[in-house]
Formats: structure tokens, C-alpha cells, sequence
């Protein structure tokens, strides 16, 4: 985790819908090494080149693993356009890696060794929030920005009911 922890709690300064990307693999035979190292190598370069181009859209990124098995991946982006754009986009890693899959499934590969998978959500305004004890920004919060719990309310249901000011008006 990135920073200094905010000593007090805060919450995530989101506005907007929230796109949340979940993606991993899993290994379902370890001595199959020569095939899921590269899956993970592959995750590894995307998230990379992700950094080093902003534009692209990826916010922030959590790494996580769930077992020795299982690794995963949050990643929050500025818009479900730019996610689609970054999964279709020739020039991107991503489009490299899905070709060669792709083309191992056509060849008849052997299948099962490791599994890959994604899960997508655009998660509307109002429907999401957040909170943070002594905490650096983290997750949500790193990628759209950490303002004090009664900037959105202390009560999780006063965070839910929080809406970004139309355009044009200044917030409170």
C-alpha cells in the first residue's frame, strides 16, 4: 500500500459511476509451469504498460491472491469506453495475449492446466461507498481520491445517498 496512513476516517471521492475490473487466473495443475508462468508474466506486462500509458484509463490496481492458487486483480478505470477500448485495441499487450490463446484453442493445446477469468461491473452513482480507518488511500479511494468521512456522511447509508451536483452547480 502506497503512503502514509490519513490518521482519521475518510472515504472514497468518487463521482459518477464506478467501473470495477476483476481479473485473474488460477492454477489448476502446478507442474504445468510452462503455461500458467506466462499467463502470469502476461498479467504481469499488461498492468505495466497500463501504468506507463494513463491515457488508456486504469485508475488504480489492487494485487490480490486469495490462496497460492488463485491470483486476482481489482482494477477500478475511468470508463467502461476506455476499458472496451483497451481489451479491442490492436496495439495493446492484451490483444497480443487473446491472439495467441485463441489460436492454442484452435490448435487443440492442451486445455485445463490454468483458467483466466474477468468479472466487469459499472457500478452506478448511489450504489457504492466507502470507508477508511487510518488508512493511506486504498482501493476505491486511491483511485478517485480521499476526502473526509463528513464530506459523504458518517453512516454508510448516508454515503450511499450521496449524489455529485449537477453540472453546472457547486457542491456544499
Amino acid at each position: 500500500m502506497k503512503g502514509e496512513a490519513v490518521v482519521s476516517r475518510t472515504t472514497a471521492d468518487a463521482k459518477g459511476d464506478v467501473v470495477v475490473l476483476l481479473i485473474g487466473m488460477r492454477i489448476n495443475r502446478f507442474r504445468a509451469v510452462h503455461l500458467w508462468a506466462p499467463a502470469m508474466y502476461a498479467m504481469l506486462r499488461m498492468l505495466r504498460d497500463l501504468a506507463r500509458d494513463p491515457e488508456r484509463g486504469l485508475r488504480e490496481k489492487v494485487l490480490l491472491t486469495a490462496s497460492p492458487r488463485t491470483y486476482y486483480v481489482v482494477q477500478y478505470w475511468e470508463s467502461k469506453e476506455k476499458l472496451y477500448a483497451y481489451a479491442t485495441a490492436p496495439d495493446a499487450f492484451h490483444h497480443k495475449v487473446w491472439a495467441r490463446i485463441n489460436r492454442m484453442e484452435r490448435a487443440g493445446k492442451p486445455r485445463g492446466q490454468v483458467g483466466i477469468w474477468h468479472e466487469a461491473y459499472v457500478v452506478p452513482e448511489g450504489s457504492y461507498e466507502s470507508i477508511y480507518a487510518d488508512m493511506p488511500a486504498f482501493g476505491l479511494a486511491a483511485a478517485h481520491g480521499q476526502v473526509p468521512l463528513a464530506a459523504r456522511g458518517r453512516y454508510a447509508k448516508d454515503r450511499f445517498a450521496h449524489r455529485s451536483a449537477p453540472a453546472g452547480e457547486k457542491s456544499a
